[in-house]
C-alpha cells in the first residue's frame, strides 16, 4: 500500500454538527455547525483527507438503530459532497461507557483501525475534537498535531485547560521554593520533602485551540504539507 496523504481525523457531534444532551437520534435532528461542511472541503482542496471518529453509545443504549445511525451519516455526507468535499470514511463505537471494548475514545481503537486500513502514518495525523477524550484519543494513538474546537464542549475543555496549568504553575512554583529551602538548610534530597512530591495534574494539552473547524482547517493547511 502506498503511504497516504495527511489525515485528519475528526469528531462528529459538537465538530461538525450542533451537538445534544438527549443525542443525535435521527436525520432530522442532525444540523450542520456553520462553516464545517465548507472547512471539510478546504481541507480536501488542500490535498488532505478526512475521516470521522466517533463514539455513537446512543446504539448501545438502545435510542437508536444502526440505520438511524447510518442516515445520520448519509445525511453529512451529502452535505459535505454539496460543500465541494468528502469524508474518506467513517469510523464508530457503538458501545457504552459500561461494555468493555477498546473502540470507545479515548481509546485509541477506532483511528487504529483506520491506520491499518488506509497505510496511516500516526505522525503525519490529527485529531480534531471537542472534548478531553478526543484530546486524549489522539495522543493515545499517537497522532502527531491535536486541534480542539471551543464548539460543542470545546469552550468548558479549555477552561479546564487554563485551570489545570495554573494548578500546575502553582505547584512548580512550591517545589521550586521548597527544593531551595532544602538546600540551603543541608538536607540531603529535596525530592523527598512533601511539597516537592505535590502530584501535578495530567495535562494533555492540544497543538491549537480553534474557535471552530473552518478556523481548524485554516490553521492545519498552513502549517502542515499535507504530502510527503
Amino acid at each position: 500500500m502506498s503511504p497516504s496523504n495527511f489525515t485528519v481525523f475528526l469528531d462528529r457531534d459538537g465538530v461538525i454538527n450542533m451537538d445534544s444532551p438527549d443525542y443525535i437520534k435521527c436525520a432530522e435532528e442532525f444540523h450542520f455547525i456553520e462553516s464545517s461542511a465548507e472547512a471539510i472541503a478546504l481541507l480536501n482542496r488542500r490535498g488532505f483527507d478526512v475521516i470521522v471518529i466517533t463514539n455513537q453509545s446512543g446504539v448501545g443504549r438502545g435510542l437508536f438503530t444502526r440505520k438511524e445511525m447510518h442516515d445520520i451519516f448519509d445525511k453529512m455526507q451529502k452535505g459535505v459532497v454539496r460543500a465541494g468535499g468528502t469524508i474518506k470514511d467513517i469510523f464508530f463505537c457503538p458501545h457504552t461507557p459500561k461494555e468493555i471494548c477498546s473502540c470507545r475514545k479515548p481509546l485509541s481503537g477506532l483511528i487504529l483501525q483506520a491506520m491499518e486500513k488506509y497505510g496511516i502514518d500516526p505522525a503525519r495525523s490529527c485529531m480534531v475534537g471537542d472534548s478531553v477524550r478526543d484530546i486524549e484519543c489522539g495522543y493515545n494513538a499517537g497522532c502527531g498535531y491535536t486541534v480542539l474546537v471551543r464548539t460543542g464542549n470545546g469552550e468548558e475543555v479549555e477552561r479546564i485547560i487554563k485551570e489545570i496549568k495554573i494548578e500546575n504553575k502553582k505547584i512548580q512554583a512550591y517545589t521550586d521554593t521548597d527544593s531551595a529551602t532544602c538546600i540551603s538548610t543541608g538536607c540531603k534530597d529535596p525530592s523527598f520533602s512533601e511539597t516537592a512530591t505535590t502530584t501535578r495534574k495530567t495535562l494533555l494539552e492540544p497543538d491549537f485551540i480553534a474557535n471552530d473547524l473552518m478556523e481548524a482547517a485554516i490553521w492545519i493547511s498552513s502549517k502542515i504539507s499535507p504530502h510527503y
